[in-house]
């Protein structure tokens, strides 16, 4: 039959092809890697630095005190002056503040402040407070 063609039968590639995975990979990597940083929420605060070692972390109810002496309980976006902290903490129950809390102040804010937020968590009944800071590098 010499005018007949054959037909050439093609075997199916089931091979993946992983170079295009790996490039949006590696694209994603980059983009956490790049955002990861920023999506840090809370209050902008700068810590004042100790020669302290750290201790070993608990949970615990957080009090943040920014520059401009705003209070800060927890979590929340709402600041509170001295005398409305006050009222709040007094009103929060004994287990919100059973493990304790740690107080975060900028190092710009006046000792003062510091010592009436102080004052307000003993006056509650609070023992254990802890003051939070950054570590310094000894170099």
């Amino acid at each position: 039959m010499p005018g007949r063609r054959r037909r050439h039968r093609y075997d199916l590639n089931a091979d993946v092809n992983v170079v295009s995975l790996i490039d949006v990979m590696l694209l994603l990597l980059v983009i956490f890697m790049i955002t990861a940083p920023m999506m840090q929420g809370g209050l902008d605060i700068t810590l004042p630095t100790a020669q302290a070692k750290p201790l070993e972390s608990k949970t615990g109810l957080t009090i943040s005190v920014n520059r401009n002496g705003e209070i800060f309980v927890g979590d929340a976006t709402k600041g509170y002056n001295v005398k409305n902290f006050q009222m709040l903490f007094a009103s929060m129950s004994k287990n919100e503040t059973a493990n304790g809390v740690y107080l975060r102040a900028d190092k710009d804010v006046p000792y003062g402040v510091i010592v009436q937020v102080f004052q307000i968590i003993q006056a509650a009944g609070v023992s254990d407070i802890g003051l939070v800071t950054e570590t310094e590098v000894i170099r």
